[in-house]
């Protein structure tokens, strides 16, 4: 997709007041900044996000820099407020009055214990406003008030339970699904709620639990648990659904082939095995027999593999349409070609930590395309011109600084 660096962005007549930390929230927010939207993230004075302390770090003459920090944090503009103090809260009403979302990610009542909660003030204050919060457990229920955290919601949510090898642990999913995951929720319900006031008029409260999330990703565990009684297994690379979809093993590493349907299955026996009695082998002739002795089918694979590399495996199957690729690690994706094409890297320059790579954004817009435009703001970099905005001079805005409010 052709770079278009001046034309216009699908969210930039929003404004979002971003009171999250560490990765929830803040991957929400850079989601729709990197869709266009005027986020301006909200930090402690003096301390700012846990992530400016998180690694990896890159060593600066003056200290060290969050290269995480900056990362989840580009194209977001910074202030710091102090919502413990009256200035503080009066400030941030004033702020509210003017912007379309109000996101946070602390536990339920946190704001109504500051004085700012969405129902008794924030939404009474600006109708149109819409209140995202995005927490372990949600708003309700009898978890609501535990602290969360991305592995919990995995362990809770269920993705641990299945996620693993065939008769080892449960094992937590090599990122953080769980934070990934609310943020992508909390985007999506943001933008339903954007939507929803364009006939209402009214704004509403978006509410994320990430554990919910975790729950929505583990798609169709429920409904096979429910049928049979059997509480599925983990499975180590292999589908409950589907067979053979799995990892193999060749000559030099392993390779993944997804033959997800009958066709498929019966092309890979006749064009790749050479094998097409295994077409009508009662072991194999139809989906739930391969599931059922997926052992079986995997040598007979591995087999024929063994005597392949895995580039020449995956250009054989390719070339008669069957779906398969390598594993890859960040090494290699981050000099493959395709992801190259869809700029899922992005090189930046950054006013303190110099020229860098962050990941780019995964939705791809034809005219209204994602962009990263700033670099991820240092603690309270853009006080001057927010507040500003508001009425506030230099002198009351040093004032302000002085009284530790900002």
């Amino acid at each position: 997709m052709k770079k278009d660096e001046n034309g216009q962005m699908a969210l930039e007549d929003l404004v979002i007041l971003d009171l999250t930390r560490v990765l929830a929230g803040p991957f929400c927010t850079m989601m729709l900044a990197d869709l266009g939207a005027r986020v301006i993230k909200i930090e402690i004075p003096g301390t700012g996000d846990d992530t400016r302390q998180y690694p990896p770090f890159r060593q600066l003459k003056n200290g060290r820099e969050s290269l995480y920090f900056a990362n989840i944090n580009r194209n977001k503009r910074g202030v710091t407020l102090n919502l413990k103090t009256e200035k503080g809260r009066e400030i941030f009403k004033k702020l509210a009055l003017r912007a379309d979302v109000v996101i946070e990610n602390y536990r339920p009542g946190v704001m109504e214990k500051l004085g700012l909660g969405y129902e008794e003030v924030l939404q009474k204050l600006n109708p149109r406003l819409i209140y995202a919060a995005i927490s372990g457990f949600g708003s309700y229920g009898p978890y609501k008030n535990r602290p969360g955290y991305d592995i919990l919601a995995q362990a809770m949510g269920g993705m641990m339970a299945i996620t693993g090898p065939a008769g080892g642990g449960p094992t937590r999913a090599g990122s953080a699904l769980g934070d990934i995951l609310g943020g992508l929720h909390g985007a999506i319900g943001i933008l339903a709620a954007i939507h929803a006031r364009t006939r209402t008029g009214k704004g509403q409260r978006v509410d994320i639990s990430l554990m919910d999330c975790v729950i929505a990703a583990t798609e169709n565990t429920a409904i096979k648990y429910l049928e049979s009684g059997v509480i599925p297994p983990r499975m180590g690379n292999r589908y409950a659904s589907v067979s053979p979809y799995d990892a193999f093993c060749c000559r030099d590493g392993m390779l993944i082939i997804a033959a997800g349907n009958q066709k498929l299955f019966e092309k890979l026996c006749r064009d790749i095995l050479k094998r097409p009695e295994l077409i009508a082998d009662a072991r194999f002739t139809d989906m739930p027999g391969r599931l059922k002795n997926q052992d079986d089918l995997q040598k007979i694979i591995e087999d024929f593999l063994k005597d392949y590399t895995v580039a020449e495996a995956e250009k054989l199957l390719l070339e008669n349409g069957i779906p398969a690729g390598p594993i890859l690690d960040i090494s290699q994706i981050l000099e493959n070609e395709q992801v190259k094409a869809r700029e899922m890297f992005q090189e930046m320059d950054h006013p303190t930590l110099g020229r860098m790579t962050v990941n780019g954004c995964a939705v791809k817009l034809a005219d209204t395309r994602p962009r990263i435009r700033r670099a991820a703001p240092a603690l309270g970099q853009d006080n001057e011109e927010v507040f500003g905005a508001l009425g506030y001079g230099r002198e009351a805005i040093l004032a302000l600084a002085g009284e530790k409010i900002i």
